[in-house]
């Protein structure tokens, strides 16, 4: 996995598993690697996935089950996608609505392009 200096490495960790739920590549009640396995696999100091875990665990995202391990929680998805919806509005779209204005993008160029992003999505061409 590469991590970038801009997030702290158990955020993208994190960032990552929850995508992987998005995707449905993880699915309710499936379980997650151990912190020895996924840290050696991934390449990172067991603390770190630790962190990690304790994150998404506190997020509801994923439940420990004494004994067995981690567990994608049945609100997992809900829960990622209203923390990412938070995210984008409060942080990702001000900046780049910033960027647009500075680059005197018009609106409609904008949306269209979103247009043509979600027909090129829907048909599978992305």
């Amino acid at each position: 996995m590469q991590f970038s200096d801009n997030k702290p490495i158990y955020l993208q960790i994190a960032d990552s598993i929850s995508d992987k739920i998005l995707r449905e590549e993880l699915a309710a009640e499936d379980r997650i690697p151990s912190v020895r396995e996924y840290a050696a696999e991934i390449g990172v100091n067991p603390n770190t996935l630790m962190h990690t875990y304790e994150y998404l665990s506190k997020e509801g995202i994923i439940h420990s089950k004494r004994g067995l391990g981690y567990y994608v929680s049945g609100k997992a998805r809900e829960i990622i996608l209203n923390l990412g919806r938070t995210q984008f509005f409060e942080k990702e779209l001000p900046r780049l609505l910033e960027r647009m204005l500075l680059l005197e993008i018009p609106t409609e160029q904008v949306l269209n392009a979103i247009s043509m992003y979600q027909s090129l999505h829907s048909s599978g061409r992305l």
